[in-house]
């Protein structure tokens, strides 16, 4: 039995934002002297784990936030709670920390997820550009309050003022230097089948209580063991309804939160899939080549590099290809289906 799945897939961005919270992400690349954008490994998880939930209709964990209040009277923000409950699919896929509430119980996820970043340092960009909310075309409908202070000024103060000092107040404001990013883009995953449907009842370094041990138990969950102790093993009816939502999250997923100035499709070009990592970074690559005096990157798909390569239809717009197809993601779902449900899960030692 392989305990490891490897995925590899080629994703098309245009014009978009990955990260929102301080604009787009990025990073600088040494070699090529390029600044490029990237998902994080976590936002991508996230992502994962969102079309997972959504996919099996189940609500995600309730994660409890905590505060103390400090002698200042300020609130300081405390470590979250996580319930450690694999009940919840989000956490026996996701994984789980939680300290000080007692001891500190750890999951580590069975997805190890990368960084979405460019296929090539050349094959991806960023620009910026200088957004406007905009209602000057409709002056009647969109009034100008003007606040001095806690004060807020009348039309005739606003006018006073206005003709003193020679300025106008348009109904337009600037919002300065948007970094948008566009290009191929790729991602990694590995999928460790050892512990993707197993949890640890270790009490050294535990990742359950007892008292959740027991309840698991009680539940039909399978006293078993692995390559790093005895666990608990979620039931096969359980797993055969969880592995097919898997499968298409990993491959489906789309990053969505604040999206709706920049929405991208996000289309996924060609997938790879793998038990050896290095087959991978083979069947999806680019190429250097010199073009007169200039370097540049030629994207490749190579289904001779020992994976199984999925090209969809939109591929055919950025790369040359000749197996495309109108089913390739069906066709990688399946893959993966097959490769989960065939694991062993409850005799993993012989």
């Amino acid at each position: 039995m392989d305990p490891y799945i490897y995925l590899r897939a080629l994703k098309h961005a245009e014009h978009t934002v990955f990260c929102v919270q301080d604009g787009q992400k990025t990073y600088f690349d040494p070699q090529f002297n390029r600044v490029v954008a990237y998902s994080s490994g976590q936002q991508v998880k996230r992502s994962i784990l969102d079309t997972l939930t959504s996919g099996l209709n189940v609500k995600m964990a309730p994660i409890t936030f905590n505060y103390n209040i400090t002698a200042k009277k300020e609130l300081e923000n405390k470590e979250p709670w996580s319930p450690c409950d694999p009940v919840y699919i989000d956490q026996l896929i996701g994984g789980w920390m939680r300290a000080g509430d007692g001891i500190t119980l750890k999951r580590r996820s069975p997805l190890s997820i990368s960084a979405m970043r460019p296929l090539h340092p050349l094959l991806a960009g960023v620009d910026r550009e200088n957004l406007t909310f905009d209602r000057s075309d409709k002056p009647d409908n969109n009034p100008v309050n003007v606040r001095l202070g806690d004060k807020l000024l009348s039309e005739e103060e606003i006018e006073e003022f206005l003709g003193k000092n020679n300025r106008t107040l348009p109904r337009r404001n600037w919002i300065p230097e948007n970094v948008r990013t566009g290009g191929l883009f790729i991602y990694d995953v590995a999928v460790d089948l050892r512990t993707l449907f197993s949890v640890s009842t270790n009490q050294h370094e535990p990742e359950l209580t007892k008292e959740k041990i027991n309840e698991l138990k009680g539940k039909g969950w399978i006293e078993s063991g692995n390559i790093f102790g005895k666990c608990l093993v979620l039931p096969k009816e359980e797993r055969d309804e969880i592995i097919p939502a898997l499968a298409h999250a990993l491959l489906n997923w789309r990053i969505t939160s604040n999206q709706a100035r920049t929405f991208s499709l996000m289309e996924t070009l060609a997938i790879a899939i793998s038990n050896n990592a290095n087959t991978l970074a083979g069947s999806i690559r680019a190429k250097l080549i010199e073009d007169g005096e200039e370097t540049k990157a030629k994207p490749l798909i190579d289904e001779t590099a020992g994976a199984d390569v999925f090209v969809t239809l939109p591929c055919s717009n950025y790369i040359v290809t000749v197996n495309e197809s109108a089913d390739a993601i069906d066709k990688a779902e399946q893959k993966l289906i097959e490769l989960m449900q065939s694991f062993d899960y409850e005799n993993q030692i012989q």
